[in-house]
């Protein structure tokens, strides 16, 4: 492969060409910014990965139609907080429905060219006049600068807003790819709550900007977990519109594919972190790291046991270097483990190999948890080659707090 050069840039999701985004408040909050618009010039090509819940909210099931609708072409994302529209019937799909309609006049483009994301609260019914007003309100105030505004429209518990961008440079061009994402809470690999907006200026035909996209967030936002709770409204957009004048082949094998995958993958595990890091009462994130299982699909499931147990995660929490729960987990989770081999480490401290303890160096592991950085790792010893990551954070009295309260 030739050298790709991806370099962290600002502008968050209007930082490629093409792209202007807006925010406001319409009254769905008691305060404070509520609804996003992201807008592309020229139409773009489109994908979309949505929860895997099978309690399904009703902007999940109007965006999917528009993306079969349109053969994978957007030009606008319109997005609301504070209520979810989820579990509301027919109800809650006619105001979806009018999300489309109402960004697609003020827009003057085709209704199927729009695609819409709510967050918040199930079962509120979406209060459709504010929403129509806001969506007017948005498009009048379409600016490239606005990207900040439209990260914090989007969020519900998350303590700030969660943008980044990256320039790539090839051999054939330079392209841009930028990105936005809320959530805090029930997170959950396949996917987390969350919202996730991409856009790049770079022109990827439908199918080959779905295949990147699914091969990104399997192994970032679907890598991560908070609670071990997944959402109804779980969703990731990402737009490519070809103003950079890069084209990215419609074969994976290709140096521009790889290039392509190069910077969605530092965009998304960038995102997805920070996801983690700003988690409902996190006050650590935690790198989990598998190894030594029989295959991939192993290692993340065990991975995932681990990433999502209260009693790791408020060992995390207290700081203590308790292995023993890591092993425990690891042989709950019903993949192939040989107890007789596996090692596990906190940062880069040994403290169980070959079936022997390693209590003395407990001190150098509580040292490694007190910083808000960590690491687990664990060869489950069968002598394989799978390997998986995960991101998780710790448990907290705040978590309970936050969420004891989410409603009132």
């Amino acid at each position: 492969m030739n050298a790709t050069s991806i370099t962290a840039v600002t502008g968050g999701i209007t930082a490629a060409t093409g792209y202007q985004a807006s925010a406001v408040a319409c009254g769905l909050k008691p305060s404070g910014l509520d609804l996003a618009l992201i807008v592309s010039d020229p139409l773009a090509s489109a994908a979309g990965v949505f929860t895997t819940n099978r309690a399904v909210a009703a902007p999940v099931v109007i965006s999917k139609n528009q993306l079969s609708l349109s053969n994978g072409k957007a030009r606008a994302i319109v997005v609301n907080s504070k209520c979810a529209n989820a579990c509301t019937g027919d109800d809650g799909i006619r105001a979806a429905q009018l999300m489309v309609t109402e960004a697609a006049m003020a827009l003057s483009c085709e209704p199927q060219h729009v695609l819409i994301a709510s967050t918040g609260v199930i079962g509120m019914r979406l209060d459709t006049q504010k929403v129509s007003s806001g969506i007017r309100n948005a498009v009048k105030q379409l600016r490239p600068e606005k990207h900040l505004e439209a990260a914090e429209a989007i969020m519900t518990t998350d303590v700030s807003p969660k943008e980044y961008a990256v320039s790539v440079e090839t051999s054939e061009g330079v392209f841009t790819i930028g990105g936005m994402v809320k959530g805090a809470g029930m997170i959950e690999p396949d996917m987390a709550t969350m919202l996730g907006f991409l856009t790049t200026d770079a022109a990827i035909e439908p199918a080959i900007l779905n295949r990147a996209l699914r091969e990104i967030t399997n192994r970032t936002f679907n890598a991560i977990t908070i609670d071990g709770e997944s959402s109804t409204n779980d969703t990731v957009f990402i737009l490519a519109n070809g103003s950079s004048g890069v084209t990215i082949p419609e074969t994976e094998n290709t140096d521009l594919y790889k290039a392509l995958v190069l910077g969605l993958d530092s965009v998304c595990s960038w995102l997805a972190r920070e996801i983690v890091r700003g988690g409902e009462g996190a006050t650590k994130l935690a790198t989990v790291t598998v190894t030594g299982a029989a295959s991939d699909q192993e290692a993340q499931r065990a991975a995932r046991f681990i990433a999502n147990s209260p009693l790791v995660k408020t060992a995390l929490h207290g700081e203590d270097p308790n292995w023993g729960r890591i092993v425990a987990v690891a042989g709950r989770s019903g993949v192939a483990f040989d107890q007789a081999k596996t090692e596990v480490r906190i940062g880069s401290t040994t403290l169980f190999a070959n079936a022997t303890v390693m209590a003395e160096q407990e001190t150098l592991a509580a040292a490694h948890l007190a910083g808000d950085e960590v690491e687990l790792s664990i060869d489950l010893g069968t002598g394989g080659s799978g390997t998986a990551r995960m991101w998780t954070c710790d448990f907290s009295a705040e978590y309970v707090h936050i969420n004891a309260d989410y409603r009132t």
